[in-house]
């Protein structure tokens, strides 16, 4: 599975990129044909302390898998979204 992090509007430390590769990597022991996974990192402009959005694109045979989370931290919505993911391709995998 390839991983591709785009992030608008900042631009994500070490510690960050080695938690999203390490989190979405163990998505593919769920589901085996996850072909690409795009994580895309956001800064919303607002007043609320939640202003970090994490989406994470799953390409896979028949309909991809779209999660989008917003906390106060990256890691915690990437781990929300991580969960989510894991959920959906477990139940993707029972329909199979």
């Amino acid at each position: 599975m390839k991983i591709t992090v785009q992030s608008i509007g900042l631009t994500p430390h070490e510690p960050l990129e080695s938690h999203i590769e390490k989190k979405v990597s163990k998505l593919g022991t769920f589901y085996d044909k996850i072909q690409d996974c795009k994580v895309f990192l956001k800064v919303e402009n607002n007043a609320d302390r939640n202003n970090k959005t994490t989406e994470i694109i799953l390409v896979v045979p028949g309909d991809d898998i779209v999660v989008k989370k917003t906390c106060a931290t990256f890691e915690e919505s990437l781990d929300l979204c991580v969960d989510t993911a894991k959920k959906l391709l477990i139940k993707k995998k029972e329909l199979a």
